[in-house]
């Protein structure tokens, strides 16, 4: 038998966990993140997102459960828009917008990421070709070129290792 009200299931096991632990993983894991170089309102809004069941919340919602202002939730939410890790959605039947997480996020992340390689890489040949190889500064850009070059082979093989090994745990 389907279960048609998901919503209210995800809400009653939401209701059952230790809020106060909760929190202390968003906490946690934003903490993280900001380490890691993200805004650190962006990582508690994104972290928050991820620990909840449906992957997408209002506004308010992230404000009360982050308790943070509506402006700090609007300013996380314009970066990890820009960063397309969320997405915005108008609630159905309401005025009121959802922010979502995109489905295969990490994917997307890193899919996004390689882009970036590519376009280091070619600067840094470019730059490497300018400095001439034969000097210090081209040896090493043009080491570092080529670390890009291999980082991106090895992200795209392991993206592909990845999509087969999702298939072996049934997540697709």
């Amino acid at each position: 038998m389907v279960d048609t009200d998901v919503g209210a299931n995800a809400q009653d096991r939401q209701d059952d966990r230790n809020g106060e632990a909760v929190s202390r993983f968003v906490e946690r894991f934003a903490a993280q993140l900001t380490d890691a170089g993200m805004q650190r309102m962006a990582a508690r809004v994104f972290a928050q997102l991820l620990a909840s069941d449906g992957g997408a919340m209002t506004s308010a919602e992230l404000g009360e459960a982050l308790r943070i202002s509506p402006a700090a939730v609007s300013g996380a939410v314009s970066y990890l828009t820009q960063v397309n890790m969320v997405s915005r959605e108008r609630e159905p039947g309401s005025r009121r917008d959802r922010y979502v997480l995109h489905n295969e996020l990490w994917y997307e992340t890193f899919t996004r990421r390689d882009q970036v390689l590519t376009l280091w890489e070619k600067t840094l040949r470019e730059g490497a070709a300018t400095l001439g190889a034969d000097s210090p500064a081209g040896a090493r850009i043009a080491e570092t070129a080529a670390f890009f070059e291999f980082l991106q082979g090895e992200m795209l093989a392991m993206m592909d290792r990845w999509r087969d090994h999702r298939k072996k745990l049934g997540l697709d």
